[in-house]
């Protein structure tokens, strides 16, 4: 075996203590690394490698301890280095397979998503809906509820369903209903929402008189509420994991899950996952606000190639197992992808 130069050999010091650390929660120390990894060096030249990596910002010693712990930047570099994710197990794959296949609908789908990235990582799951803006109109259902009152019921490609009352001011057929129903699908079937949208626009002044104004209210509606301001939801689980690790937040933890119950937050978290395939991860101080940078954060887009719909993740302590972690949040989020474009 070829010995490591100095600057190889380091990276696996470093390695050692992120991994004991990690695992025991405990500050890692010389004889501890030469005992449990084989390096094949002495314990001087273990202290050596450890002094070096503390003066360059990558470890740190704890007040009360001998033992070193990583620092924000000694997370960053050893996720940075590492190669190759290693792939789940055939059998996690088929369990993770079976229980999201086993879904009946869009909501469904994400609940279980959430569930099952909290299990498999132990921390906190985080899942945005399919953004609007980036999903086509399957379907538009135009239903009365009383002669002057209609509900609109749009299904995107995703499977994303949202319900719209629409007051008309004014009674209208049934006739009048099924009109507008094929007058507006055809303008949006089909259609990314600003594209349906620009096209719906226009509809009222081509409707004939007695549609004109029951089809500006319709389109207001759908405008306004569906396509301008599309809301942004989320599902949370697995928040208890916090508590689980609340030593590893001594002086934040209530801050963090006030800040993850903030919506805004946790889509801000989620802003970096905007490709299909490429895990993010990050670490400590690079997460906003103030209460996340005691937080790791690893997340990664869900759609097709080329069409994020939405990105999904796991909060949890810096002190994380970053690579089981981007391992199941890239399997989950493949087969959320996979289960969304086949639907």
């Amino acid at each position: 075996m070829t010995p490591l130069n100095a600057e190889e050999r380091r990276f696996e010091v470093l390695r050692a203590i992120v991994a004991d650390y990690v695992s025991t929660q405990e500050p890692v120390g010389s004889k501890t690394i030469v005992d449990r990894h084989n390096l094949g060096v002495s314990s001087a030249t273990v202290r050596n490698d450890m002094a070096t990596l503390e003066e360059e910002g990558y470890i740190t010693q704890p007040h009360t301890s001998a033992g070193r712990v990583p620092t924000d930047k000694g997370y960053r570099v050893f996720v940075d280095r590492l190669a190759e994710l290693k792939p789940l197990s055939a059998a996690e794959r088929r369990a993770i397979r079976g229980f999201l296949d086993g879904a009946i609908d869009l909501d469904d789908v994400l609940r279980r998503s959430v569930r099952l990235l909290a299990q498999l990582t132990r921390q906190v799951a985080v899942v945005q809906y399919p953004t609007l803006t980036r999903s086509t109109v399957r379907h538009l259902e135009v239903i009365a509820l009383t002669p002057a009152r209609l509900m609109l019921v749009l299904i995107t490609d995703t499977g994303r369903v949202d319900q719209k009352i629409v007051d008309l001011g004014d009674v209208i057929t049934e006739d009048g209903v099924a009109r507008l129903r094929t007058v507006l699908n055809a303008a949006m079937v089909g259609e990314r929402l600003p594209e349906a949208s620009a096209r719906i626009a226009e509809l009222p002044e081509e409707a004939p008189n007695d549609l004109r104004d029951h089809l500006t209210r319709v389109v207001t509606v759908l405008i306004e509420s569906l396509v301008e301001h599309p809301e942004e939801r989320l599902v949370l689980g697995g928040t208890a994991n916090l508590t689980r690790n609340a030593a590893d937040f001594p002086d934040t933890l209530r801050q963090v899950m006030e800040a993850l119950e903030e919506q805004v937050v946790v889509l801000k978290l989620l802003a970096a996952a905007r490709e299909v395939a490429h895990v993010v991860v990050r670490i400590g101080g690079e997460n906003e606000p103030a209460p996340m940078r005691s937080t790791s954060v690893v997340s990664m887009g869900y759609g097709r190639p080329g069409a994020v719909l939405g990105g999904m993740g796991v909060v949890g302590p810096t002190r994380m197992d970053y690579p089981g972690t981007m391992a199941a949040v890239r399997a989950v989020a493949t087969y959320v992808g996979e289960i969304l474009a086949g639907r």
